[in-house]
């Protein structure tokens, strides 16, 4: 196994979490736009912002880096994330609140994603002077307030679609 890095692998990396973040704004444009009359409406329609602005901060991050965006990529996680609103989901001509779920769900698992690439970025911050870390540990901090987020939304949405009451994934009371 070499020690040595391969420049083309890190481009192949990148681009793969920009399509997934194209994904990711799509999806959470979608859920703000939906879930306006909630009382998470505030909190959703930040968050969509913020995805967008993380979205353009890994934008900067490849040019930094002189790593070429692959729009064919970007342009299949686009087509690939609107077929996916084509699932079935026990409705035909209204939002399911099964919806809700299930999108919170995926953006959370995005979101965790993206923190992973913002940490392997950071990693690499320690060689490479076209990173900055402390911008790239301000992305890290602000996805993982995300995850916190949409974890609450998330406990929330699913104690209210399939009954219990809300309990949060570190709570260890039985």
């Amino acid at each position: 196994m070499s020690t040595s890095h391969e420049p083309a692998l890190l481009g192949i990396y990148l681009n793969d979490h920009l399509a997934g973040s194209v994904v990711g704004s799509n999806l959470a444009r979608r859920l703000a736009a939906s879930e306006q009359s909630s009382a998470a409406a505030d909190q959703l329609q930040r968050l969509a912002a913020d995805v967008e602005e993380d979205r353009e901060a890994l934008v900067d991050i490849m040019k930094a880096l002189d790593v070429p965006l692959r729009h064919y990529k970007t342009w299949g996680a686009w087509v690939a994330e609107r077929a996916g609103r084509l699932k079935l989901n026990g409705r035909l001509l209204t939002r399911s609140p099964l919806s809700r779920v299930v999108e919170l769900e995926a953006m959370r698992l995005g979101v965790e994603g993206k923190a992973a690439g913002w940490r392997t970025l950071r990693s690499l911050a320690e060689t490479d002077d076209r990173l900055d870390p402390g911008r790239l540990d301000e992305l890290d901090a602000r996805a993982r307030k995300q995850v916190d987020l949409l974890e609450e939304l998330r406990v929330r949405a699913a104690a209210e679609v399939f009954g219990g009451r809300p309990v949060p994934a570190d709570d260890t009371e039985s």
